[in-house]
């Protein structure tokens, strides 16, 4: 039964965030013009220098390396903090507190609506792309399993952490110089 409150915040946050079309859109954009930046800086690089490896990595090594980093950081920063802060500043914090239902599990899957709408709009796409560009570079075996995990994991930590520091408002009344502190 508590679960699926929780699968509720999720949905509702997941339709949330896929009402707003043009922030939708603009991500999409921002997201294409971020790859297309990094391709052509990363091609003049490799083609002023007399060998086909720099450092080790080839041009599609450093490709799937620069985007695929960039897109996995896009859909897992879930932001917590400067929620945590403008609900402590706002003092919406006491409504949550009151609700029978937990803030901290609540923030997660209301957050985590965000992760699924930029995992399916930005990390999808851009590794697609980037699996044709680089003329299947990717290896899809077991080890994309792994990464899924990890990936899953990842999503835990950073939430955990995001948390922790969020708390700490309580005690600073501002969150921004912990932030960037833990950034």
């Amino acid at each position: 039964m508590r679960g699926r409150r929780y699968i509720a915040v999720l949905r509702g946050s997941i339709m949330e965030g896929l009402s707003f079309r043009a922030s939708t859109f603009l991500r999409i954009a921002g997201n294409l013009v971020y790859m297309i930046i990094i391709y052509f800086l990363w091609k003049a690089i490799f083609d002023s220098s007399p060998v086909d490896t720099v450092n080790g990595m080839s041009f599609y090594d450093t490709m799937i390396y620069l985007v695929l980093a960039a897109a996995m950081f896009n859909f897992m920063d879930t932001f917590v903090v400067y929620w945590i802060g403008d609900d402590y500043q706002t003092g919406q914090i006491v409504l949550y507190l009151t609700k029978p239902i937990e803030y901290q599990p609540y923030l997660f899957f209301s957050r985590l609506g965000n992760c699924v709408i930029s995992f399916f709009v930005t990390f999808m796409p851009t590794f697609m792309i980037v699996y044709f560009v680089t003329k299947g570079s990717i290896a899809l075996g077991i080890n994309l399993f792994f990464f899924v995990i990890s990936i899953l994991v990842a999503i835990g930590v950073n939430y955990c952490i995001d948390f922790f520091v969020g708390t700490i408002c309580f005690y600073t009344q501002s969150i921004w110089g912990v932030n960037i502190m833990k950034e």
